[in-house]
């Protein structure tokens, strides 16, 4: 028996056969997320910004995060009297193929009035099953909106980093503490 190991160690040496089927199996993080140029296209389409204005938000996304694995995109609506609320639709789209209706929505605790629409674009870090997406992940958010304007926060758990980009109008000052819950279907609940 021990002869035939050393057979098969000396055959797989030779002939390399182990290592082939192992690169074979392997995927690179290239073929399952997105690079700055995509994401930047992608941005840029869905915002209606040039390619510049977009890629400098990105590139500032990618110095700090990586590559993603997917995104969001759509839009919301949010409202707040030292209290907020948010409620928000659209589509997640990961490097796999891989696409579902997304809903969010949560409360909000902070110095804040004022209310807002927004399109979001939301770049996913971490996830590895798409089914993850459907839990909490608290954050924290600063608005500045007097007609226009456009904000970038963080939101993280369970080991996935979520990136919101938000552009919109409305009226709106301040920051505030919270979460987004996201679920397969509209909840009129935010909790």
């Amino acid at each position: 028996m021990l002869r035939f190991f050393i057979i098969m160690a000396a055959f797989t040496a030779v002939f390399g056969f182990s290592d082939a089927y192992a690169q074979d199996a392997e995927t690179t993080p290239e073929e399952t997320t997105y690079d700055s140029v995509e994401v930047t296209h992608a941005v840029s389409d869905f915002f209606g910004v040039t390619s510049e204005a977009a890629g400098s938000a990105v590139e500032s996304i990618f110095a700090k995060q990586g590559r993603p694995v997917g995104y969001i995109y759509g839009g919301e609506g949010a409202g707040a009297v030292g209290v907020g609320l948010r409620y928000g639709k659209g589509t997640m789209v990961l490097k796999d193929g891989t696409s579902k209706k997304v809903y969010w929505q949560g409360p909000s605790l902070g110095f804040d009035i004022g209310g807002n629409a927004s399109k979001v674009f939301t770049l996913i870090y971490g996830l590895t099953e798409p089914e993850q997406i459907y839990k909490r992940f608290p954050g924290v958010d600063g608005s500045a909106y007097l007609i226009a304007g456009m904000g970038i926060n963080y939101q993280a758990g369970h080991n996935i980093t979520l990136v919101p980009m938000r552009s919109g109008g409305g009226l709106r000052l301040g920051a505030n503490v919270g979460y987004l819950k996201y679920s397969r279907k509209r909840k009129v609940l935010p909790f």
